[in-house]
């Protein structure tokens, strides 16, 4: 029987002990700056991977550094002009001079040891929609010749390992329990992935142009984009120093100059503003049908108390929602997390469970919720972006698993529901349903 090019959810696991029955040719792409005795190591460590030598491309990216590089011949060398701090765009500069169906990402201070490509390239292989990060350790290499092989440069050399990404494999089962705020631990420094869905999702966004952050917006657009997240690691590369909180440059004005730029990109709990509004929104709720003004208003009114961060989308609105910029006519071309498709109007009473509901959407093996009530009766359908982008991908829903899920707190509303009694928060479940 032909292995499927996907698993459900995010169970990577399902492929344990599992090989390519051919391997891919496989691209390193090692961004650089001004750092030639760490390329030096990197390069050579490279040079020592139990990969197929055939199958292995290494493309140095040069972010502008002066003077002349020295690569070893085979090695692709490819420049951009020094504009400043340009990471995302000098990565996407080495994708494009290299042509291996898996790509693996180093940077030139970050050398491998010898199973390392192997390692980490092993589920891309497997799985277009597989990301995986390796681990990254640390040690310094002061005064160690480039050409010392890795695992002997590191012998009493060993510094600290970040502690919170330790933990944090640990109680994710190296991201198999992965959610919707695990791109904190997709480390750009020791990454690899499918050229398929790199070229999907679009790369690196080049409009990064500080020390950090874009590795975590591409990593949350892969996962929104329906990746499987995993941490591998049996897949070390040794960084030359400290972790990045240990270093001298290192600071609140850094730290806090990174998170304002990733508030406009990634809109979930921990990450979006906590009061204004994000773009994309997480969820957006589409009401088909005319229906009456009083019920429009109490479902509207009611699904926004609930979610005060989404967005209604109405085939007729009435003039209680003008002005609110959460309430639009009409289909409006969104990117929200998760989707709710409604054909009647529905009363969200009690929000806990369905906040619940929706934040969970598509962080395990199910992608889909046809929501019902006590009786049976339809109260939409729940749908995750992940979900949605794996059946655009593989033409099944097989991606994530569907269920029917009878709602705690929603209800259908009846067309002449008591309006006030909704505003004067006193009505019974029998003024609305």
């Amino acid at each position: 029987m032909t292995r499927r090019p996907w698993v459900v959810g995010n169970r990577w696991d399902t492929l344990d002990g599992v090989d390519p029955e051919t391997l891919p040719k496989v691209s390193v792409i090692v961004a650089h700056y001004e750092q030639p005795a760490e390329l030096a190591r990197t390069l050579s460590a490279l040079s020592m991977q139990d990969y197929p030598p055939e199958l292995l491309e290494i493309v140095v990216a040069d972010d502008g550094s002066s003077g002349d590089i020295r690569v070893p011949h085979g090695v692709i060398l490819v420049r951009q002009e020094d504009r400043g701090f340009r990471l995302a765009a000098v990565r996407n500069l080495g994708v494009r001079a290299s042509s291996g169906d898996v790509l693996c990402f180093l940077d030139a201070d970050t050398a491998p040891e010898p199973g390392y490509v192997r390692a980490l390239t092993r589920l891309p292989a497997l799985l277009p929609e597989a990301v995986t990060v390796g681990r990254r350790r640390h040690a310094e290499f002061s005064g160690i010749a480039p050409e010392v092989p890795v695992l002997e440069a590191v012998v009493d050399r060993e510094l600290p390992e970040p502690a919170w990404l330790a933990q944090e494999y640990a109680r994710s089962r190296d991201l198999l329990d992965a959610d919707d705020r695990s791109y904190r631990f997709v480390i750009g420094a020791v990454i690899a992935c499918s050229r398929r869905l790199f070229d999907e999702t679009g790369g690196f966004d080049e409009s990064f142009s500080a020390y950090g952050g874009e590795d975590w917006e591409w990593a949350h657009r892969m996962w929104q984009a329906g990746a499987v997240l995993a941490h591998v690691p049996t897949a070390v590369a040794w960084h030359d120093g400290p972790e990045w909180a240990e270093r001298s440059s290192s600071g609140l004005e850094r730290a806090n100059a990174q998170t304002l730029r990733l508030v406009s990109s990634i809109p979930v709990g921990g990450s979006a503003p906590r009061g204004l509004l994000p773009d994309p929104p997480d969820l957006v709720v589409r009401l088909r049908g005319a229906h009456t003004p009083e019920a429009l208003f109490v479902s509207v009114d009611s699904i926004l108390a609930a979610f005060p961060r989404a967005r209604v989308m109405l085939d007729a609105t009435i003039s209680a929602f003008a002005g609110d910029p959460r309430v639009v006519v009409g289909d409006e071309q969104s990117d929200a997390r998760v989707i709710w498709e409604l054909d009647r109007p529905v009363v969200v009473l009690e929000s806990a469970w369905a906040v619940e509901c929706v934040a969970g959407l598509g962080t395990g093996d199910v992608g889909t919720v046809d929501l019902v009530d006590a009786d049976g009766s339809s109260l939409g359908v729940l749908r995750s972006r992940r979900a949605m982008r794996r059946v655009a991908r593989w033409g099944t829903t097989e991606g994530f698993e569907t269920r029917t899920i009878a709602a705690n707190g929603v209800h259908l509303l009846r067309p002449d529901p008591r309006v006030e009694a909704w505003v004067g928060g006193w009505g019974a479940r029998d003024q609305f349903c």
